[in-house]
């Protein structure tokens, strides 16, 4: 016997938070559409599904490995509100997005870039990590010793 799609909903939750768009595309094929967003308004309204908390959890845990841009853009692929998201993002990333690159640059790298090549490799890599063109300059025109105490 398939299980209910409240069941479905209730396992998706105990394993870790979700987004209301990603519990509903888990959901898809369960049961019809209205049925689904049924389900959803209830889980919501017994405090057991939230976005606000989703985004919280999920910068908590990802803002050590990425930068802002990529925060932002997972986020609203998971259909998390740009509101949601700044106040997120705000809240949990504690560090400036300078310092979280140098950390990360460190982490990757043992040594700063000598040769264009390896600025390039350098540079797509905190590019990738969702870091602005500025922060990356910064990072990588550092010398080590020239950061602030």
């Amino acid at each position: 016997m398939p299980p209910s799609l409240h069941d479905k909903a209730l396992r998706c939750l105990a394993q870790r938070e979700h987004s209301r768009g990603e519990l509903a595309r888990k959901l898809n094929g369960l049961g019809e559409p209205d049925e689904i967003q049924a389900e959803l308004d209830r889980l919501v309204e017994l405090g057991l599904l939230s976005d606000a908390r989703f985004a919280d959890a999920y910068v908590r845990s990802k803002a050590s490995r990425f930068g802002t841009a990529r925060l932002k853009q997972e986020l609203s692929r998971r259909g998390i509100a740009s509101d949601l998201i700044c106040e997120a993002i705000g809240d949990n990333t504690g560090k400036d997005e300078l310092t979280r690159a140098r950390e990360i640059c460190r982490r990757k790298f043992a040594t700063p870039p000598a040769e264009a090549r390896e600025w390039a490799r350098q540079a797509r890599f905190l590019q990738g990590r969702g870091f602005s063109s500025e922060i990356i300059r910064r990072v990588l025109k550092e010398h080590p010793g020239d950061e602030p105490a």
